[in-house]
């Protein structure tokens, strides 16, 4: 519009019939709007400036376009830039104020340039009259689309800033959860691990002068869990499924820790599984598999059990799995769960499932995990 409404008043002040030295003044006048705007005024008109730069800007802007309508009548098409440009600086009441002015500066061009002339004057009288109302309404619509755009910058700046929070906190959550994870992964499986050899340890210390087979069958015991625990750490690392699924099925890996904790411990492990189990998906084997191996560890170090009994089977579309011994029964802890309860409860209620920790009818310890099928 500003690139327009400059061409079509230069041309008409050019081609006009004033004296030369009215065009000059008239031409100066058009070409010092064109380089302002081009040089400091899109800047501010469309930036951020003090209102102190906006009001020396419309002054300057006012000024120059007075000169140029002064200098020649021809020189009022000016006013299709100006007064846009000055409701864009200035507020609605001094903008109103401000092109008013400018809009009568051309009849009295018309009479200093020409002379009085009823003829014209009563032609360009109401068409004055009918521009100053026109510019009062578009300033009016150009202050309110300002406005809504101003109101529109400041709240893409704050969804901006909430975008920015929202993310921080995605982020947070994020690690937050992944800490959970890893915390959860180490306890299930490598601090396990390092509890089984301890306990050989122990016992080979105790067997070392009396019974070298037994001493024989737990070092070599204690050099597999310790290989065991080597390839858990780096599924862990590599983000995979537990090693244990990644060579065998669930009903392998849940036979594979029974036998572990009976030649461990020396007593009897029972392993039930039914073998109409649905296809899993991996989260679902991965809850079941940690389960087995908190409750089995648990079996390991608190219980002082003579006799385990683990159970798998498929219920009413779940999958239920169930560790009971003839213990020393369930103690919570003082705050009510540890962290291995806390981290199965978690793990079953990420894939919609539940847990329960009882003890049994008969003394001991049931656990007792169901997720959907």
């Amino acid at each position: 519009m500003f690139a327009v409404a400059y061409t079509a008043t230069a041309v008409l002040v050019l081609i006009n019939d004033g004296s030369a030295a009215a065009k000059i003044v008239a031409e100066a006048a058009l070409g010092a709007i064109a380089v302002g705007y081009l040089a400091v005024g899109r800047r501010v008109v469309h930036g951020e400036d003090n209102e102190t730069t906006r009001v020396v800007a419309a002054v300057a802007l006012i000024a120059l376009s007075a000169t140029a309508i002064l200098a020649t009548t021809a020189a009022s098409f000016v006013l299709f830039l100006a007064c846009p440009l000055v409701f864009m600086l200035l507020e609605l009441r001094p903008g109103i104020v401000a092109t008013t002015l400018l809009i009568l500066l051309e009849p009295v061009s018309a009479v200093v340039n020409g002379g009085w002339d009823n003829q014209l004057l009563s032609v360009l009288l109401p068409m004055t009259a009918i521009l100053i109302v026109f510019s009062v309404l578009a300033g009016k619509f150009t202050s309110d689309v300002l406005q809504q755009s101003r109101a529109r910058a400041e709240l893409i700046r704050e969804l901006e800033s909430s975008q920015a929070e929202v993310a921080r906190l995605s982020r947070e959550a994020g690690t937050a959860a992944e800490r959970e994870r890893l915390a959860r992964e180490i306890h299930d499986t490598l601090a396990q691990g390092f509890t089984s050899i301890i306990t050989l340890t122990q016992a080979i210390e105790s067997e070392l002068d009396t019974d070298l087979s037994t001493v024989r069958r737990h070092l070599a015991l204690a050099g597999r869990t310790a290989r065991e625990n080597l390839a858990e750490a780096r599924a862990m690392v590599a983000a995979l499924a537990p090693s244990d699924l990644a060579t065998g099925s669930l009903p392998e890996a849940v036979q594979r820790q029974a036998d572990r904790l009976a030649e461990e411990l020396g007593i009897p492990v029972e392993c039930e599984v039914d073998e109409a189990l649905p296809p899993l998906s991996t989260a679902v084997e991965v809850v079941l598999l940690r389960a087995a191996q908190e409750a089995l560890s648990n079996v390991r170090k608190h219980s002082g059990a003579t006799l385990v009994r683990v159970q798998l089977s498929a219920v009413d579309g779940a999958i239920r799995l169930r560790v009971a011994d003839n213990g020393c029964g369930f103690t919570p802890d003082a705050d009510g769960t540890g962290f291995g309860l806390r981290g199965m409860r978690s793990r079953a209620e990420q894939v919609g499932g539940a847990l329960e920790v009882r003890t049994g009818a008969n003394g001991g310890t049931e656990l007792e995990l169901e997720v959907p099928a």
